[in-house]
């Protein structure tokens, strides 16, 4: 095993230079700083800030930091609170995520609140009796749970750039948990599917459903007093509130007493826990400069492979309605998502080969075996430079929930930020008004595969690998040109590819190109989304070789801020409840 060391993101625009001599058009080496140099920072014509967030209240808890003065970071961090209210479902104090900020200078900084493992967790942390445990089986209950990062994030980005008080940040999400809010529709929808979750304990039956035991509706009023109590004493005394003394005990109380798959999570695991800055994952395409995580991200290496491998395409001449487009967009997907699930894992346990994945010359050989009449027999892992260890092949594990918020201040500053408690409703286990995030279920269940390690087995400490793929984009001049992001476990890269080929290729707004369906590659077959113009293509994709295709409904939800020649504005996803909000 080697260990990568953390590495700072603020590289210097020479080294950037250089490196994009280096490494080609792709700009694979990951310069920070764009080849071409920024003008001077200033705000576009109208509006000069924008929040985009997937409920209603929660981006405009963002928007009132705006108002007040507030940076990108104090807004997107009010977002995360009044999410984790609003949202339960979804993201929250209990789970962790990623952030990618970045300056109207082209500097970009990537931090990493992902969940990590108990010390006490193995390999054989999901098996019993000598078999992996199913999904359904290692969900509920404690052995999911791991380390929540979010505030740790938080916290580590605040001190970065922000300019209100940390105690302001809580004011919104404070008065929506105590003085009450309405349940949405697609809240009672989650509520309604994964009731069993949802109500898996009392605390969580007594916030959502009634006394019948029957789910809660749409439109009931719900006060999370518990919820305000806590967010109120780590707004007064900050991040340790939440991750020692009382509300530490209870989560390691929570885990260990949990009647089903209790597992041992100690005090210590959580005191111990850490943000983590890391080197940004930089590419470019068509002149756009595209930024986001790295690993234990595999979110960003998939959308600049993707977008690497169709550079070579005239995705333009094809247009939006073409199934040879979305066909080409399948097939790199394939390739790309096969890489995903051999090399990427937590960084600071396997050497995970960023440099070679993302070689503009390893790329043209991975887009040389797609061809626009057929589809590949099987799309299988590459060779990239710089493997340490070849690991075993593991089948990729679900991922579900998260959710996506990204916002640009007055400044010119940017966030992205994707947070998640992984399923719906996460464990299931709620301590402090809040659901513990099942976010240890992203590691592989399966050890060791053809006699050799799994990058993404369970370990202790270990961060398990996500799709998230939070990302910043700067036009070819340089300026800051769109952040964004989505939710919907493994389909977020996927999601986040059509937005950038829908906006920079078929020149759509960021809510046209957020609005359009998606191809998703699996083992053996692709699917699209039902109910959008790609599932009328399904026989044209059959005709083209992928004889499995098929047309599935999909809960998409994707945000982002871009650009216009009216200033900034926020995207939602048509699908969602979403709102974009300019202060």
């Amino acid at each position: 095993m080697i260990r990568m060391p953390h590495r700072s993101s603020r590289f210097r625009s020479g080294w950037g230079l250089s490196l994009a001599a280096l490494c080609g058009g792709l700009a694979a080496c990951a310069p920070v700083r764009p080849a071409i140099a920024p003008p001077a920072a200033t705000a576009p014509a109208g509006h000069s800030a924008a929040i985009s967030a997937a409920d209603p209240r929660a981006a405009e808890a963002g928007a009132e930091m705006l108002r007040k003065g507030g940076s990108a970071v104090d807004a997107a961090i009010a977002t995360m609170l009044a999410l984790n209210v609003v949202e339960p479902q979804s993201s929250g104090i209990g789970g962790g995520g990623f952030l990618v900020l970045a300056g109207p200078d082209g500097t970009v900084e990537t931090l990493d609140g992902r969940e990590s493992a108990p010390a006490a967790a193995g390999p054989d942390w999901f098996v019993a009796d000598g078999k992996p445990l199913t999904l359904a089986q290692a969900v509920p209950g404690g052995r999911s749970v791991g380390v929540p990062g979010n505030l740790r994030l938080a916290a580590m980005a605040h001190a970065k750039q922000g300019k209100l008080a940390w105690k302001e940040l809580f004011g919104p999400a404070i008065r929506l948990a105590r003085g009450g809010f309405t349940i949405s529709p697609r809240l009672a929808a989650s509520v309604a599917q994964y009731h069993e979750p949802a109500g898996f304990d009392a605390a969580g039956r007594a916030l959502f459903m009634g006394a019948d035991g029957t789910p809660l509706t749409a439109g009931t009023t719900v006060r999370n007093t518990a919820l305000a109590e806590t967010l109120s004493r780590i707004a007064a005394q900050g991040p340790d509130a939440f991750y020692t003394g009382a509300n530490a005990r209870a989560i390691s109380r929570a885990v260990q007493a949990s009647p089903r798959t209790p597992a041992a999570l100690q005090e210590s695991d959580i005191a111990g826990y850490r943000a983590v800055e890391r080197a940004p994952v930089c590419g470019t395409y068509r002149a756009y400069r595209i930024c986001g995580m790295g690993p234990p991200s595999a979110g960003a290496i998939i959308v600049i492979q993707v977008l690497g491998q169709l550079a070579r395409f005239d995705m333009a001449g094809l247009g939006k309605d073409s199934p040879v487009a979305w066909h080409l967009i399948a097939e790199a997907e394939r390739l790309a998502y096969a890489d995903r699930d051999r090399f990427v894992a937590d960084p600071d346990f396997v050497t995970v080969p960023v440099k070679g994945l993302l070689d503009p010359k390893y790329i043209a050989a991975r887009s040389a075996l797609i061809s626009e009449s057929r589809a590949m027999p099987a799309a299988l892992a590459g060779s990239p430079d710089g493997i340490a260890v070849r690991s075993g092949p593991a089948p990729a594990q679900p991922e579900n929930g998260t959710s996506h918020f990204a916002v640009v201040d007055k400044w010119g500053r940017a966030a992205s930020y994707t947070s998640t408690i992984e399923s719906g409703f996460g464990s299931g286990l709620v301590v402090g008004g809040y659901y513990l995030n099942n976010e240890l279920t992203d590691f592989s269940f399966v050890a060791a595969a053809d006699g050799k390690p799994v990058a993404n087995r369970v370990e202790a400490g270990k961060r398990p690998r996500s799709s998230m793929s939070p990302v910043v984009v700067f036009d070819p001049q340089g300026r800051l040109w769109l952040a964004g992001g989505a939710a919907g476990g493994a389909t977020i890269p996927a999601q986040v590819i059509r937005m950038l080929i829908g906006k920079s290729d078929w020149g759509l707004s960021a809510r046209e190109a957020i609005g359009l369906g998606i191809v998703m590659p699996g083992a053996s077959e692709i699917t699209v989304e039902a109910g959008t113009p790609l599932e009328a293509m399904v026989p044209a994709l059959v005709a083209l070789g992928h004889t499995g295709a098929k047309a599935v409904p999909m809960r998409l939800k994707a945000n982002a801020v871009e650009r216009t020649p009216q200033g900034w504005q926020g995207a939602a996803d048509p699908r969602s409840e979403g709102a974009g909000v300019t202060p």
